[in-house]
């Protein structure tokens, strides 16, 4: 199920476009809304565990380990 997420921070994210390729760094903007699957997951930091997503993109690309307090769903 595809949701509509908006960012509310700029981010620069590492975008999956293809395993056979390299990952492209690009920054998202504060107020871009993408169309996404999501796998949530929670990772350990310095400062104790963050819950984070990886974003399957409509446009087929991956965005790994994408904290949820920089996305908020608009749908």
């Amino acid at each position: 199920m595809y949701h509509t997420i908006e960012f509310n921070v700029d981010l620069s994210l590492d975008l999956e476009v293809s395993r056979k390729h390299p990952l492209e760094r690009v920054l998202i903007r504060k107020g871009t809304r993408v169309e996404a699957q999501m796998k949530p997951s929670v990772v350990e930091t310095r400062d104790g565990p963050i819950e984070v997503a990886s974003l399957f993109l409509a446009d087929g690309t991956t965005a790994r380990s994408v904290p949820y307090n920089s996305f908020r769903f608009v749908d």
